[in-house]
């Protein structure tokens, strides 16, 4: 008994491997085949090729880290020139910084 069930999970192991590696042989098609891109896309990178993506991606780290400190730098500056004085040791800090955005942004809405 136990010999008949270890030859037919076997077989059944084995109908199950030998469909599941011919279906997607039978099911692609000309328009469903990868292109010549996908195929440069699925082979490994160069040296060189991962050392050039790096050096980007870290160009544009830096470039969007810039970016968002000059950002961060002007609406600093909009908020100074309203009164704000980020130096100072106020117990009305929440206050003071709310009033000088209500300033800044009634003088950007006048300026528009």
């Amino acid at each position: 008994m136990r010999s008949i069930t270890s030859k037919l999970t076997l077989a059944a192991a084995s109908a199950a491997f030998l469909i599941g590696a011919a279906a997607p042989a039978f099911a692609q098609t000309e328009a469903s085949a990868p292109s010549a891109a996908a195929a440069m896309a699925s082979q490994p990178l160069t040296k060189e090729q991962k050392a050039q993506a790096k050096a980007q991606a870290k160009a544009q780290r830096k470039a969007e880290r810039k970016e968002a400190r000059a950002k961060n730098n002007a609406e600093l500056k909009k908020l100074e020139d309203a009164g704000y004085k980020p130096a100072l040791n106020d117990p009305n800090y929440p206050q003071n910084l709310q009033d000088a955005q209500k300033k800044a942004n009634a003088a950007a809405g006048a300026s528009q």
